[in-house]
């Protein structure tokens, strides 16, 4: 057992040196082997996704919506996560990771383990998904499959939908290699030219733009498709007449499109990042899949001219770029989805006037308001107060970060509405979010034009907080409503995200608020906040104290409990705090959907420590902290994951809970999570994730979305009886 004399002073109360020296005294006797690789983490974590689409106890339109999740999840972390050692190692910059490895020795581990994860997810695909769609009537053929009336029939829609649009490449001495774009899919073809008897190469990309699974025809019950790369394949000669078809596979490259910005090089942050995102479609390759029956010759001519290694060559069976399900699993075919779930207004929100209006304000000024998304609304919680308030002759001013939202955002249209109608209006739109700095670009320029007070937040950090701000004149003074979520102001993505949010009027998170926004917008730098636990200065040391408090209580023989529910765990001193609670008899309950850096079952050191993962039909993403305090909780809800980048490089916010029902509902969400009779995938002290989710007779243990649902529907029915 390890001792923890270090760390019994009372160290609550010690001023930062003193708690820092003595964290750094006490972390050097833990184990130097306690922490999970974080890239491998991630990948275990994408396996998780990849087993969901196994399952046959699943419908089985969602399966192949798994599938294609798991595609577009692999096709990001390459391109980022792959992309960043590569950097690393090329420019001279390569650190040990996480767990004392070399990015050289971590690239070789997940490229072992990544090949194998998409030999599984190919198989998945053509021995599990594939048959399980054909006995519903839902087949995926190939050109050998058809017959000759479907062979016309399909000509008909190449030459008339497909062939105007495709644009071969020839690659000769008078035509070079042509540049391969991130992520697209792409024909390799070998032809041999009559006139000449010489073999030439040709390259052809599948129009992204068009569906990639072709209909080809319904008998009533059965709807068959093919693949639209398969349809091209078999009609090249109509794009080569006169030469003769030798070959042809199907490729696809992965690129590094990250962005690396050097904001303090440059006076023009949106210029500097739409220059970066033109340099993103000419990134690096770092991947290339091929089909497994490609040829030696023509795949020796991809490497050559593409730079690409052996390790990062990926032959796979099967169709490439499986994210072409996503336009499968939209089939109008309900009983092969989720049974459908129609979110409910929140209780405190719902109308009560003859008229079926709702005034917000009035319902917010009766006392905090948590909303829980999906569950709950987000279009008759959050869209209609930013709504009322743009209307609201009263509102003075609005103040809202924008991190991500839809291209026909209604968030952005109140925004500007309250901009027109003469109201302050401030909006930090972060350009930075990664993937969605385009979009992200073009609002923030038509909110300019509306004339919204725009900025983009400060140099060096993203801002990645949700947060809304609202002053309304109210009786001779100024009252603000403040809306603090884990989510982003997103209509469609709150379809799919589990998300909270909290509405309030207390005047400390109000005043919070006013100095956070005043902070983002101009110069002020702010060191104190009464409610809100604040990146990149405040956060990780609040809850480091949170933590070691309830170390203190449990040395006391007081109950202790710290529950954390991220998406990622993996910064190394929250997790060594963790360990310090844990080895002082502190019940920690770790609930992460992805990354878990963090070691269960090492003696002397993680004993108490219990990690689960919970996947399903939404995507879990509120982030929630809660620590027992001694018999007076303390809990927080925000917008921070357990990693570097938000604790030291972003500004994040956390808002404390204070009202009982809202934390009995929250601890009542984790006491549901962390139950043996709750689905649920267990970490291993080895880092392997195990999925629970039948109990000892076979049966399926609860699914802890549906059992929300349907706790949030007995709240609506007992809201209307009274």
């Amino acid at each position: 057992m390890i001792h923890t004399e270090a760390l019994d002073a009372g160290l609550g109360d010690a001023d930062d040196d003193d708690f820092d020296q003595a964290v750094e005294t006490y972390d050097s006797r833990l184990p130097e082997n306690r922490y999970l690789d974080r890239e491998l983490s991630w990948l275990a974590f994408n396996r998780r996704v990849l087993e969901l689409a196994e399952d046959p106890a699943l419908p089985v339109l969602e399966r192949a919506n798994f599938l294609a999740i798991f595609a577009s999840n692999l096709d990001e972390f390459f391109m980022v996560r792959v992309a960043g050692l590569k950097r690393r190692i090329v420019t001279g910059l390569a650190v040990p990771t996480n767990v004392g490895r070399s990015p050289q020795d971590v690239l070789g581990d997940i490229s072992a383990e990544a090949h194998a994860l998409q030999l599984r997810h190919a198989d998945a695909w053509t021995t599990l998904v594939r048959p399980a769609l054909s006995e519903v009537g839902i087949d995926i053929v190939t050109w050998h499959d058809l017959s000759d009336e479907e062979r016309t029939l399909l000509y008909e829609y190449f030459q008339g939908q497909v062939f105007p649009v495709l644009m071969p490449l020839a690659v000769d001495p008078a035509h070079p290699f042509p540049y391969i774009s991130g992520l697209s899919l792409n024909l390799a073809i070998r032809i041999r030219n009559a006139r000449t008897g010489r073999q030439e190469f040709a390259r052809l990309k599948v129009p992204p733009m068009l569906p990639r699974f072709v209909p080809v025809r319904s008998d009533g019950e059965t709807v068959r498709y093919i693949p639209l790369e398969d349809l091209i394949a078999h009609n090249l000669k109509d794009l080569f007449p006169g030469m003769e078809i030798l070959d042809h596979h199907a490729f696809r490259l992965t690129r590094n499109e990250d962005v690396v910005i050097e904001e303090d090089e440059t006076e023009n942050l949106i210029q500097a990042l739409e220059a970066e995102l033109l340099r993103r479609r000419f990134g690096p390759p770092i991947r290339l899949e091929v089909g497994d029956d490609m040829d030696d010759l023509t795949l020796d001519l991809l490497i050559n001219e593409l730079g690409i290694t052996q390790q990062e060559v990926y032959r796979l069976p099967g169709p490439l770029d499986l994210r072409g399900l996503f336009d499968l699993a939209r089939i109008d075919r309900p009983e092969l989805h989720y049974p459908p779930h129609v979110p409910t207004t929140a209780p405190a929100f719902q109308p009560i006037e003859q008229n079926g209006r709702t005034d917000l304000f009035a319902a917010i000024r009766k006392g905090d308001v948590l909303v829980h998304h999906p569950y709950e609304s987000f279009t008759t919680s959050v869209q209609a107060f930013l709504e009322q308030a743009a209307k609201d002759p009263y509102v003075l001013a609005i103040k809202q970060t924008l991190y991500r939202t839809s291209g026909d955002s209604p968030i952005v249209k109140a925004l500007i509405d309250a901009a027109e109608a003469g109201k302050q209006v401030l909006v930090l739109v972060e350009v930075k979010a990664r993937f969605d700095e385009a979009a992200n670009i073009v609002w923030a320029r038509k909110l300019e034009k509306a004339g919204v007070h725009v900025v983009y937040g400060l140099v060096g950090l993203k801002t990645h907080c949700k947060l809304l701000h609202v002053i309304r004149q109210e009786d001779g003074a100024l009252r603000s409503y403040s809306h603090i979520g884990t989510g982003n102001y997103n209509p469609k993505t709150s379809r799919l995200y589990e998300d909270f949010g909290l509405f309030t009027i207390d005047e400390q998170v109000g005043r919070d608020l006013t100095r956070l926004f005043n902070e983002l917008s101009g110069y002020a730098i702010e060191k104190k906040f009464k409610r809100l636990l604040v990146a990149p200065l405040h956060l990780r040391k609040g809850l480091l104290r949170l933590i070691d408090a309830e170390r203190r209580n449990a040395l006391e023989g007081k109950p202790a409990s710290v529950r954390i529910k991220v998406n990622s765990m993996v910064d190394e001193q929250i997790i060594d705090a963790l360990y310090r609670a844990s080895q002082a008899g502190v019940k920690v309950d770790v609930w992460v959907r992805g990354i878990c850096s963090l070691k269960v079952g090492l003696d002397g050191v993680s004993e108490n420590i219990t990690v689960r993962s919970i996947l399903g039909r939404y995507l879990e993403h509120s982030r929630i902290f809660a620590f027992e305090g001694g018999g007076d909780p303390q809990v927080f809800i925000g917008s921070a994951d357990m990693m570097h980048r938000n604790l030291d490089r972003r500004v994040e916010a956390l808002v404390r809970v204070t009202q009982p029902a809202h934390i009995k509902e929250l601890i009542d969400l984790f006491d549901l999570a962390m139950s043996e009779r709750t689905s649920s995938w267990h970490l291993g002290p080895e880092g392997e994730w195990t999925r629970h989710h039948l109990d000892a007779k076979g049966k399926p243990l609860a699914d802890l979305q549906d059992k929300t649902m349907a706790a949030v529907q007995r709240r609506r029915r007992v809201r209307a009886v009274r």
